[in-house]
């Protein structure tokens, strides 16, 4: 998955330059916008904030898992100050079909909600670092956006952070999810997963993600078919450096179901 999100962004990049004799090229600010927006702080003492980026009229940006030939977004947060453990809700995103590609992600605006208990609580927190991403229309350019804003402790409910949170995939229980097995088998380079859950259908043509869970693992394309009552989800889990050994922790997977009426996030799976 990573070879083949490098090689589309090196073909998209270069349709991008090939374009710049017949017009001028975009500048970032054209193509993609970032704030962050206050949610104030809730009764146990988190503060509420999101990422809000609009993107120009038809062009997307990608989810966390963001497909076969997708850029990953990366978050650094240096220069943030009085944050202690942080936490992002992801809305449930689309599925686009990119070239013969299929992608994940999102158009016209991403709010990403995030929760930051404070190290010291009381005290003010700074929201600080740069995001980067790939912007995507008929070519794809790579971006880096900077922002630096310190929260707002007295700020009001923001419906757009409520949204998105509402947005979010269900949960296995809210979803009714019985049962998430996964057998495990060694690959030429890597471990292949094959999850079964059964699960009640979320609508139309389901697409299942799995992610390792490690930073020491990257997932390949996900297959995934019905069986009856039972969704059928395969991929190959890969290391991250080559000759290394793929170690799965079954615990630290972590599937998504994308369908037509609704997303199911689910956390681990057992041996099956």
């Amino acid at each position: 998955m990573a070879a083949a999100a490098m090689a589309a962004l090196a073909t998209a990049t270069t349709s991008f330059v090939a374009q710049a004799d017949s017009a001028p090229p975009l500048a970032m600010d054209d193509l993609v916008q970032v704030e962050i927006l206050d949610g104030g702080v809730s009764p146990d003492g988190r503060y509420i904030g999101a990422l809000r980026l609009t993107l120009r009229d038809g062009w997307k940006t990608y989810w966390r898992a963001p497909g076969e030939a997708g850029i990953p977004p990366s978050f650094t947060w240096r220069g943030s100050r009085n944050v202690g453990k942080m936490s992002m809700t992801w809305p449930t995103p689309e599925v686009f079909s990119t070239s013969g590609y299929q992608t994940i992600g999102y158009h016209h605006q991403l709010v990403l909600p995030i929760e930051i208990t404070p190290e010291k609580p009381g005290r003010p927190v700074r929201l600080k670092g740069r995001m980067e991403l790939g912007v995507c229309k008929d070519v794809c350019v790579p971006s880096e956006l900077s922002f630096d804003h310190q929260l707002d402790s007295a700020a009001p409910r923001n419906p757009a952070i409520v949204a998105a949170i509402a947005s979010r995939p269900f949960s296995a229980r809210e979803a009714g999810v019985s049962a998430s097995t996964c057998r495990l088998k060694p690959t030429k380079y890597g471990i292949e997963v094959e999850a079964r859950i059964t699960m009640p259908s979320a609508g139309g043509t389901e697409v299942a993600v799995i992610e390792a869970g490690s930073p020491h693992l990257f997932a390949g394309t996900t297959t995934t078919r019905r069986s009856g009552a039972t969704l059928v989800a395969t991929s190959e889990l890969m290391p991250t450096r080559a000759g290394t050994l793929a170690a799965v922790d079954r615990s630290q997977l972590r599937i998504t179901v994308l369908g037509q009426k609704h997303a199911v996030d689910i956390s681990g799976c057992t041996a099956g």
